[in-house]
C-alpha cells in the first residue's frame, strides 16, 4: 500500500462531504476523500443559474445516458451526475425538499430499524441552517447547510399559486414542515446569491481542521479485499496507479450510478453480472445495481400573453442587465433555481395520499433543460408520481474503470407511474386554465389542446418525458434475510467487513421529493454510526401530525 488512512471516502458528493466533516470534527482519525473530478472552481457551479451550463459541461459532469426503453419511446435520456467537489450537489437545481413522513416510516416498516421519520428528523435538522420562517419542531437553525426562500417575484408565480388555491389546494408556505400537501414556492440551497453546495457547507470547513486529505482527479478502479474485509482501494491519478489503505473503513459515496459499478468491478454483486464483465466473485450480493428508480416528469408547456417571462429576460440587452445586476447585488435571474413553485397533491380524491407533484416555472425550454430556453414567452409545468414504482438497474459495462455504466431506469414501466404522471398533467392543465391565470394564458403548446385521452397522453408522455435526475436505490438498505438487500440498517455491506455505502443508492424506496436533502440526512446519520455514537433522540411529535 502506498499510503494509509483511518478512513477512505470514495466520492466527494453530498454524502462524502458530510461524512468528511463529521469524522474530522471528531478529531481522532485521518480521513482521505477521493474525487474523480476537479476542484469546484468552475464559476458556473456557484452562480445559481449556472445550472444551465453545468448540466451539459463534461468537465464537471459525467454526462451519462440511459438505455432506450419502451417507456421513453426508444429514446436515451440524459443522466447528468456531478464530477467535482460537492458532486451532484454542485450541479443540481438547488431544491431543498425532504419528502413526507410516510416515506421514512415505510423504510422502517420494511425492517430498517432507526429510519422512521421520528428517527431521521433530528438529522435533517442537524444539517440545516434554515433562513426564514419555520416551525422549530421541524426546521434546523444551526447546521452548516443554508436553506432559503426565493426573493424574486413574478406575476405568473402569484397567479399560479392563486390558481391552485382556487381549485381547493391549500397554500403551504413550508412543505418541509408538518405537511407537504399544498402549493408553495420552492425552498432552495442558495445563500446570498451563491449556491450552497455540500462542498461549501461541509467539505471546505472540514479541510481547515487538519487530518483531512482531499484528492481530486483520482479515479477509483476497485475496492481491495483481504478475504471478506475491505482494506483499501486501487485508483489512478494522472496516469499513475496507486493503492491506498483504510485501517478502519472504506466508505463508498459515489452515488446511485457509480457506487454499484465500483462494487461490480471489485467483485461484489450478482455473479452473472460479474461473469459478464470478467471479474472474479469476491462476494455474491445479488442486489448490487438492482432497484434503480428515478422520478420521470412529463412536461406541459403553455404560451404566455400580457407579461414577459424568463425566456425574454435571458436574451440580448436584458440579459446583460441581469448579469450586471447579479454582479452588483447577487440578485435577479442569475440568482434563481430552475423550479419556482411546487404542488403536492393526490391523483385520486378517494385516496388523499399526496402521491403526485407538479412543478412550475415562468419559462419554457426545448425538449429538456439541456436544450436551453425558448425564444417565445412561455411557462412550464412538469408532473410525476412521488413514490415511483418503475424499477431498473445499473451495470458495470466492463472491468474498464473508465467505461460509463449501463443505466436502465425503465421509466413509466409501472402502471402506477404513468397513471400518476397523467394525473399530474391533468392537474397542471386545470391550474393553468384557472381564472387567476386567464389574463396570461395564451394556449397550450405541448402536448396541445387536441391531446386529451389517456392513450394519447401516455403516447405523448413516452415521447417527451425526461428524468428529474433523482436516481436512487441501487445498493438498497434491508435486512439480512432479504436476498436483494445490499446494506444493513447501519449501511454496512451484507457479508463484508470494513465497507459501508452511504449515498442515495441505499434508499429502499423513493422519497417524495428531490434527493439532495435526504442524502445529506443519510450521511449525517451514517457519520454517527461510523463513529459509534448513539443516535440522536427521536423527535417528539404528536401522532396526529400529518404526513
Amino acid at each position: 500500500m502506498n499510503e494509509t488512512f483511518d478512513y477512505l471516502i470514495v466520492g466527494a458528493g453530498s454524502a462524502g462531504c458530510v461524512i468528511a466533516n463529521r469524522l474530522t470534527q471528531a478529531g481522532d482519525a485521518t480521513v482521505c476523500v477521493l474525487e474523480a473530478g476537479p476542484r469546484d472552481t468552475n464559476p458556473f457551479i456557484h452562480i445559481p443559474a449556472g445550472f444551465m451550463k453545468t448540466v451539459v459541461d463534461p468537465s464537471v459532469n459525467w454526462l451519462y445516458e440511459s438505455e432506450p426503453s419502451e417507456g421513453t419511446a426508444g429514446r436515451r435520456i440524459a443522466q447528468p451526475r456531478g464530477k467535482t467537489l460537492g458532486g451532484s450537489g454542485s450541479i443540481n437545481g438547488h431544491i431543498y425538499n425532504r419528502g413526507q413522513r410516510l416515506d421514512y416510516d415505510t423504510w422502517a416498516q420494511l425492517g430498517n430499524r432507526g429510519w422512521a421519520y421520528r428517527d431521521v428528523l433530528p438529522y435533517f435538522k442537524r444539517s440545516e441552517r434554515r433562513i426564514g420562517a419555520g416551525d422549530e419542531r421541524f426546521r434546523g437553525r444551526d447546521g452548516p447547510f443554508t436553506v432559503t426562500d426565493p426573493d424574486w417575484s413574478h406575476p405568473l408565480i402569484d397567479a399560479f399559486i392563486e390558481g391552485a388555491v382556487s381549485l381547493g389546494i391549500p397554500h403551504n408556505p413550508d412543505y418541509n414542515a408538518e405537511s407537504q400537501e399544498g402549493v408553495g414556492r420552492t425552498q432552495r440551497s442558495i445563500w446570498r446569491g451563491r449556491r450552497m453546495s455540500p462542498a461549501r457547507a461541509f467539505l471546505h470547513p472540514a479541510r481547515k481542521r487538519g487530518d483531512l486529505d482531499v484528492r481530486t482527479g483520482v479515479h477509483v478502479e476497485r475496492i481491495l479485499f483481504e478475504g471478506r474485509r475491505a482494506i483499501g482501494v486501487r485508483c489512478r491519478r494522472g496516469g499513475r496507479r496507486l493503492d491506498l489503505r483504510a485501517q478502519r473503513e472504506v466508505i463508498l459515496c459515489a452515488g446511485a450510478f457509480n457506487s454499484p459499478q465500483i462494487l461490480h468491478r471489485s467483485g461484489v454483486g450478482p455473479p452473472k453480472v460479474l461473469a459478464d464483465i470478467g471479474v472474479p466473485v469476491v462476494h455474491a450480493l445479488p442486489g448490487v445495481g438492482e432497484n434503480l428508480r428515478d422520478h420521470c416528469y412529463v412536461p406541459l408547456v403553455a404560451r404566455v400573453k400580457g407579461v414577459d417571462t424568463i425566456n425574454e429576460r435571458a436574451r440580448g440587452l436584458r440579459l446583460a442587465w441581469e448579469v450586471l445586476r447579479y454582479a452588483i447585488e447577487r440578485g435577479g435571474l442569475l440568482s434563481l433555481q430552475p423550479t419556482l413553485v411546487y404542488v403536492t397533491w393526490h391523483s385520486d380524491e378517494s385516496l388523499r395520499n399526496n402521491d403526485i407533484q407538479v412543478s412550475f416555472t415562468p419559462a419554457s425550454y426545448g425538449e429538456t433543460y439541456e436544450s436551453g430556453l425558448d425564444r417565445e414567452p412561455g411557462m412550464t409545468c412538469g408532473g410525476w408520481l412521488h413514490r415511483t414504482e418503475s424499477r431498473g438497474y445499473v451495470r458495470a459495462r466492463s472491468a474498464d474503470p473508465f467505461a460509463p455504466p449501463l443505466i436502465q431506469p425503465n421509466y413509466l414501466a409501472d402502471e402506477l407511474d404513468w397513471r400518476g404522471a397523467l394525473a399530474a398533467l391533468r392537474l397542471a392543465r386545470r391550474i393553468l386554465r384557472s381564472a387567476p391565470l386567464a389574463p396570461y394564458y395564451a394556449g397550450e403548446k405541448t402536448p396541445g389542446e387536441e391531446v386529451r385521452g389517456d392513450d394519447e397522453l401516455l403516447a405523448y408522455g413516452r415521447e417527451s418525458c425526461s428524468a428529474c435526475y433523482h436516481p436512487m436505490g441501487t445498493c438498497r438498505m434491508g435486512r439480512g434475510d432479504d436476498p436483494k438487500a445490499v446494506v444493513d440498517a447501519e449501511l454496512r455491506a451484507h457479508g463484508l467487513e470494513g465497507l459501508r455505502v452511504v449515498d442515495a443508492s441505499v434508499m429502499p424506496t423513493m422519497p417524495s421529493g428531490n434527493l439532495n436533502a435526504p442524502t445529506l440526512m443519510i450521511a449525517e446519520k451514517a457519520s454517527d454510526m461510523i463513529l459509534g455514537y448513539p443516535p440522536l433522540p427521536p423527535a417528539e411529535l404528536d401522532d396526529a401530525v400529518s404526513s
